[in-house]
């Protein structure tokens, strides 16, 4: 019998999703209601627990699907990668239509069209918004939400525009961005989230953690086929290549997304994790 994986599937012994029916044993089955995220970068955990470690994040105006909301806590399942988990229920919102993405790392929510009022908060690349106007101070364009609120225009870029052509030119925006463990945002990223967040703003779809990037993205090939934008995998970590030798990682030992040589990465990283496990060309040739 498949072990259906927890990170993709919502089920526990009392609650599923109705979809499961069949598949698993439960008390009860539901089908998820919708909403949205509707704070800057919020944590997705395993457990209950919000004290607890993380798995993912979910950015400001991505879909989700709720299964239960208790005691303040929501249990959900992300809809752009499938990935289910826990999370702060006051991080839901009612669904809304979103017209423009953050396209840079980082950015700073305006209480208003004028950069220098005090920031109201800082969204990632990624974050999804919904600009019902815009407006210019001082030769600057702002694009603005509904309650009055602005980001730098050429910040932003409409979901109805081409999306950006290398997803490996989008990694190295994020150089020198902190490593976090589970990270996903321009604050702190971890190795395969900076894949999966690059590839997607490049209009790619990536599955969340290393393991299933290593299994199931794309196509196998050897070292000596690698090339721009092809993948590299160790037990629990990624990285992308730049070209044949040079590759970008958000990695543990210098805690940021840093380039490396494969070699060099090859020799520092083999006494503990061991040589790479794969490489994979996620991209089709065309």
């Amino acid at each position: 019998m498949t072990t259906l994986d927890r990170r993709l599937h919502a089920f526990r012994p009392d609650l599923a999703d109705a979809a499961l029916q069949g598949q698993v044993e439960a008390t009860r089955f539901v089908t998820p209601a919708p909403a949205r995220i509707v704070l800057p970068v919020v944590d997705l955990h395993p457990t209950p627990d919000m004290a607890g470690g993380i798995d993912t994040q979910l950015l400001l105006g991505e879909d989700i699907s709720v299964f239960e909301r208790a005691g303040g806590i929501a249990w959900v399942q992300a809809v752009a990668d499938g990935y289910v988990g826990y999370l702060p229920e006051a991080a839901l919102g009612e669904p809304e239509a979103t017209t423009h993405v953050v396209c840079v790392p980082r950015t700073f929510l305006y209480p208003g069209p004028d950069l220098r009022f005090p920031r109201r908060d800082t969204l990632s690349m990624g974050s999804r918004v919904t600009v019902v106007g815009e407006a210019e101070t001082r030769g600057t364009r702002y694009g603005l939400l509904a309650d009055g609120s602005a980001l730098i225009l050429r910040h932003l870029r409409s979901l109805s525009a081409p999306p950006a052509e290398d997803y490996v030119s989008v990694a190295a925006l994020f150089l020198e961005t902190p490593y976090l463990w589970g990270g996903k945002s321009g604050l702190g990223i971890d190795c395969s989230g900076l894949v999966q967040l690059s590839m997607a703003m490049a209009g790619l779809k990536a599955p969340r953690d290393s393991d299933m990037q290593a299994s199931g993205l794309g196509r196998p090939i050897t070292r000596e086929e690698l090339r721009r934008g092809d993948l590299v995998f160790w037990k629990g970590h990624a990285a992308i290549m730049e070209d044949a030798e040079m590759m970008i990682h958000a990695n543990g030992h210098t805690m940021t997304v840093a380039r490396e040589t494969l070699a060099d990465a090859i020799e520092r990283i083999g006494w503990l994790y061991g040589t790479p496990t794969g490489y994979r060309r996620p991209v089709a040739e065309t």
